[in-house]
């Protein structure tokens, strides 16, 4: 990881939850469809990939979290949908989630071992490398984004935990 420095200034690093393990830029090349040198600061996650793919191909998709991004992708797009928020939850290491919502991001580590172990909150829009835990200044957006990562949990996912 020191060697490549793929995370660059980022914290963490592959299967983390902080932005150095799930930040990843996106390339796109289509010419006459996509505007060259155009950047976008939309928000997607894997799970946006199928419907973007078959919307492009002119088909539809039924029951996935996903959004399209075609709209940003492409010159004629129209307006884009967007995530009220993205939930991500792993279960090695203890178990982990993290949730980001606008520029607001959460991070709760070993949760299978402790349910109420502590909630981190990070600002984005001031701290990208998520250095300062602003938790405790932030009471109400802690509580506000445990709910919602309460509320993205799949139970169906705890088979054989």
């Amino acid at each position: 990881m020191t060697y490549f420095d793929s995370n660059g200034p980022l914290r963490g690093m592959k299967r983390d939850l902080y932005e150095g393990g799930i930040r990843v830029p996106l390339i796109a090349h289509w010419p006459g469809r996509i505007r060259p040198g155009v950047e976008s600061d939309h928000i997607s996650g894997f799970q946006d990939i199928l419907p973007t793919l078959a919307e492009i191909a002119g088909k539809g998709v039924a029951d996935t979290d996903g959004i399209s991004f075609a709209p940003t992708l492409l010159a004629d797009g129209g307006p884009q949908k967007k995530h009220p928020h993205l939930y991500w939850e792993f279960y090695e290491q203890g178990g982990k989630r993290a949730i980001r919502k606008g520029f607001w991001k959460a991070v709760q580590r070993n949760m299978l071992r402790s349910p109420n172990s502590p909630t981190e909150l990070y600002d984005l829009s001031q701290d990208l490398e998520e250095k300062v835990d602003v938790s405790a200044q932030h009471p109400e957006m802690v509580a506000e984004m445990k709910r919602l990562m309460d509320a993205s949990h799949n139970d169906r996912m705890d088979v054989g935990l």
